[in-house]
């Protein structure tokens, strides 16, 4: 990257991490089950929902309970079960005109980050009806508070139910960007391991390892907080002690609890601290070939970090004790390759590949710039990469015959 380019970038991180306290960050209410959830309608006079989730988790009976509570309650739910895994501006369209045509006072977001991301969407929206979801990309573009809006994860991975950010591709570019405001946080979370209970083991591994993402890159920028680094350090913790389990037996309660917690956790880290490249270069594949986000989180997770080096050595090094890999004593650079060795272990045992095939060389010139675009300046990354610098995650990642 350029120094002038560089310059711009530290500086622009530098006015954020200073408005930090003053900015009014907040972490959702979070309930237990969903059976709270028609108590609370009632009691802020809500009697009309929108229902925002994807055909899979409706048709595996995951939203069944749900529904048949609110209906018991005489509260009515319209359905939007067409979210696609990397949710689309017609999906966005399509629930919005959904909420409109039934009148509804409230929307929950039920399924795993792209469910959530599209009802937060969809928030934004009918608080802005004139302005398009491209014209809210970047930050602070919202403004308004939306509607009443619940989250209930379904995957411990992503942190949606925690952060100011909705990830949407537009349906006819394929580009994919993030909108961040404030508003966008949810008013409430619902953390219930049961409906994670039937997510099959390699989603769980790829969201697990979407929020372990989510914490590191949080914790190894230069924008942390005292709570930022403690959020993101639990979550490490309990990602390293529950998501084996959680893969190996869907059952375990304990397990799955412990990693919709860390999922929270993380996003709580993140969507003060931010991430880096890794979200950036992942976003970009997500968008050109609809790869499932946390799967493109996994592959390029060591990567980039090794690809920091010196950088993040110390960071790095603190993890690696938190979670009883190293010791305090030990040189950073040692520390830093356990905990990098260790993501590299712990994707071999959940079985996530180290490429992604359907990358074409062809077209990382025009991924790089996309990454670039939304990571430079907003992202606090250890080292600073400009497109070209870029271009190296996507050929580490790629299949050699592409």
């Amino acid at each position: 990257m350029n120094p002038i380019k560089k310059l711009y970038c530290r500086a622009y991180q530098t006015v954020l991490r200073l408005a930090l306290p003053f900015l009014p960050y907040r972490k959702p209410e979070i309930l237990t089950g969903t059976d709270q959830l028609p108590p609370l309608f009632h009691q802020k006079g809500i009697r009309r929902v929108l229902l925002v989730t994807d055909h899979s988790i409706r048709s595996l009976g995951i939203t069944a309970h749900l529904e048949d509570a609110l209906s018991a309650a005489g509260i009515f739910c319209a359905v939007y079960d067409k979210t696609v895994a990397n949710p689309t501006t017609d999906n966005v369209e399509e629930a919005r005109s959904l909420y409109l045509k039934e009148n509804c006072q409230a929307i929950i977001g039920f399924g795993g980050g792209s469910s959530i991301d599209c009802a937060k969407a969809v928030g934004a929206r009918i608080v802005k009806p004139r302005q398009s979801l491209s014209r809210m990309k970047g930050i602070l573009k919202v403004h308004k508070r939306l509607p009443p809006l619940i989250a209930i994860p379904t995957t411990a991975g992503t942190g949606s139910e925690t952060t100011l950010a909705a990830v949407i591709t537009d349906s006819q570019t394929r580009h994919k960007y993030p909108i961040n405001d404030f508003p966008l946080i949810p008013r409430y979370a619902v953390l219930d391991p049961e409906v994670t209970r039937t997510l099959p083991p390699h989603v769980t591994a790829t969201t697990g390892m979407d929020a372990l993402t989510h914490a590191v890159e949080a914790y190894i920028g230069r924008s942390t907080t005292r709570e930022t680094r403690a959020d993101a350090i639990e979550a490490v913790r309990l990602i390293f002690t529950d998501l084996d389990a959680a893969c190996a037996n869907g059952g375990d309660m304990v397990a799955r609890s412990g990693m919709l917690h860390a999922a929270f956790l993380a996003g709580s880290a993140f969507t003060k601290s931010y991430v880096g490249y890794v979200h950036a270069v992942a976003h970009s594949l997500g968008g050109k070939y609809n790869i499932p986000h946390g799967l493109a989180n996994a592959v390029l997770l060591p990567t980039v970090l090794e690809t920091y080096g010196a950088a993040a050595h110390k960071k790095l090094h603190q993890l690696s004790v938190a979670v009883g890999l190293s010791r305090a004593d030990e040189p950073h650079a040692v520390g830093a390759e356990r905990f990098i060795h260790a993501i590299k272990d712990m994707k071999w045992r959940l079985k996530i590949p180290d490429t992604i095939p359907e990358i074409r060389r062809e077209d990382v010139p025009e991924l790089a710039r996309y990454a670039d675009k939304e990571a430079n300046p907003l992202y606090p990354v250890p080292v600073l990469m400009d497109a070209k610098e870029l271009e190296q995650f996507y050929y580490a990642v790629m299949e050699e015959s592409r």
